[in-house]
Formats: structure tokens, C-alpha cells, sequence
């Protein structure tokens, strides 16, 4: 897998919210995120495309809008999306400023990735900001999706993203290693599966929920996106 890492042309990383976001105090792990954006400069100088898709808005949003209930109101969700959305762009601008490396922010919600009119105005424009030496930030735009239209979580968006613009490799970041024959945290006779070559019954069935109130994915919306990305013929 590192192999196939480094020879990729364009790489699309997934970032979560529990990853990003101190889940106790609502704040960015700045520390944590330069590192990342350390690598990430790194595979620009290795001449490596890299778009990152993030969540994060809503757990920063919450936190400075003072909005401490565990389940939140759609507009609640829209108004720290709108809050939140802001920092994070900010937040990856000043990390990449230090390496001189220019950010851009792509806003998408599950329409613009299924219906071609729109899937095709953000392919050229992701594209564009990819040949310019950007790095684009996507993210969900939940300040007006509703339930009815809205993707639900980055993971599948990610590799939606993936498809779209012709990516070698996906890369989903998470606070678990990677796929178990059942959920670690509550299980310590789980398995560690190092590689998957093909999505069956079996490996759909060892998928469990999202393990954070920040996070909408969790490890079934990674083996969706796993089977979107090969469809495309990208690597996760």
C-alpha cells in the first residue's frame, strides 16, 4: 500500500471530525493538523496532486456558537456548519501558508456528484485548481442541504471526489486503524484485516456505526466508499 502511495499521481485524503476536532474542548488539534499539512506539502514536492475532503465545520461551529446538545436541530446543524465552515478554511490556509502552498474551499452536496451538469462544472473547476498548484478543501455543504439532499458523510464523498477527478489513491483518515472483523473498542478478541481486494457480504457485514456524536460516517460508510472508489479504479 505505501507503494502504491508514493507512486500515485493524485491522492485524495478524507480527514474526520474526531481526528480534527478535540472532542472534549471543540477546538481545532492545531498541532495535529500542521503535521498533516507537513505530509501533505511533502507529496506536492514529490509532484503529487493532493485534494483533501474534511469534516469538521459542525464541531467547530458548535463549539464557538455555544451549541452543547448531543443532537442538533437541522437549522442548529446549518447555523455551525455556516460558524464553523469559516474557521476550518481559515485553519488550512494558515497551515499550507507555511509552505507557501495555496488553499482553495469546495462547498458540494450529493447533487453536484449525481447529476451531470453539475458534476461536470466540479470536475473542471477542481481540475483548474489543480493545475494552478492549489489544494483544494472539500466539504459537504450542510449550511443548505436538507435531509432530503444531502450526501451524509464524507467518507462515500470522498470517493465520489476520487472518481471525479481521476485519483490513484484514497486515503480516509481515522481514529481506528483500519477494518476489524468487529468493532475493537468493544471487542478485544477483534481481528485486524490488513487488505481487502474485494467487497463481499462478509466484509459489508463486519461494518459498524459511527463512533463519535461529530462524525456522521463510520466504518459501514468507509466500506461504501471502498466500493465506489474501486469501481473507479482508485486505491483506498
Amino acid at each position: 500500500m505505501s507503494e502504491r502511495l508514493d507512486k500515485a499521481k493524485r491522492i485524495v485524503i478524507k480527514i474526520g471530525s474526531s481526528l480534527l476536532v478535540d472532542q472534549q474542548t471543540g477546538t481545532l488539534r492545531r498541532n495535529w493538523l500542521d503535521a498533516l499539512m507537513d505530509d501533505v506539502a511533502d507529496c506536492r514536492s514529490r509532484a503529487q496532486d493532493v485534494l483533501l475532503v474534511s469534516s469538521g465545520a459542525i464541531a467547530l461551529g458548535r463549539h464557538s456558537l455555544g451549541l452543547t446538545a448531543r443532537t442538533l436541530r437541522l437549522e442548529d446543524s446549518q447555523a455551525a456548519a455556516a460558524a464553523g465552515q469559516i474557521r476550518l478554511a481559515h485553519a488550512y490556509q494558515e497551515s499550507l501558508a507555511r509552505h507557501g502552498v495555496p488553499v482553495a474551499q469546495i462547498l458540494l452536496t450529493g447533487d453536484d456528484t449525481e447529476r451531470r451538469r453539475r458534476y461536470l462544472n466540479a470536475r473542471n473547476t477542481l481540475t483548474a485548481l489543480l493545475a494552478h498548484g492549489s489544494v483544494p478543501v472539500v466539504n459537504e455543504n450542510d449550511t443548505v442541504a436538507t435531509e432530503e439532499i444531502r450526501f451524509g458523510d464524507n467518507d462515500r464523498l470522498a470517493a465520489r471526489v476520487a472518481a471525479m477527478i481521476g485519483a490513484d489513491c484514497l486515503v480516509l483518515l481515522s481514529d481506528i486503524e483500519g477494518l476489524y472483523s468487529a468493532d475493537p473498542r468493544k471487542n478485544d478478541q477483534a481481528e485486524f484485516i490488513s487488505e481487502v481486494s474485494e467487497i463481499t457480504l462478509a466484509i459489508e457485514a463486519m461494518a459498524g456505526a459511527t463512533g463519535s456524536h461529530d462524525g456522521s460516517g463510520g466504518m459501514a460508510t468507509k466500506i461504501q466508499a471502498a466500493r465506489l472508489a474501486g469501481q473507479a479504479g482508485c486505491t483506498m
